[in-house]
């Protein structure tokens, strides 16, 4: 049987299939895009759960409201995240991601549909 996180989550991860290569977005920004602006947490554990998720979820993409890279330690080794993020030239240092306003993607934005 199904939970109403499993619904949940599935919507976390069809947002974050959607960031660029090369962008970054936050925790809280899925959040207020899907109309919980209070679940930034829920989303954080949606992006734990995602290494298994098929289609691939590109949860290295999502980072906290500063641009730190909090979810790190799910990656497997501690450089994975910071490795995957600087792959696609976003240029991290000591855990934060540089230039942060530049390459931050808000999908309240992005993905707004004008009626």
């Amino acid at each position: 049987m199904k939970n109403q996180h499993d619904s949940f989550f599935s919507q976390v991860y069809e947002v974050a299939r959607l960031i660029p290569r090369g962008r970054v977005t936050s925790y809280g920004a899925i959040a207020k895009y899907l109309g919980t602006a209070r679940s930034a947490r829920m989303v954080g554990w949606a992006m734990n759960n995602a290494g298994n998720i098929r289609p691939k979820v590109p949860a290295h993409r999502v980072v906290n409201r500063t641009g730190l890279l909090t979810g790190k330690h799910h990656f497997g080794s501690p450089e994975k995240m910071k490795e995957l993020l600087e792959r696609e030239n976003i240029k991290t240092k000591k855990d934060q991601v540089q230039q942060f306003k530049k390459v931050f993607w808000d999908p309240s934005v992005e993905l707004n549909i004008e009626d």
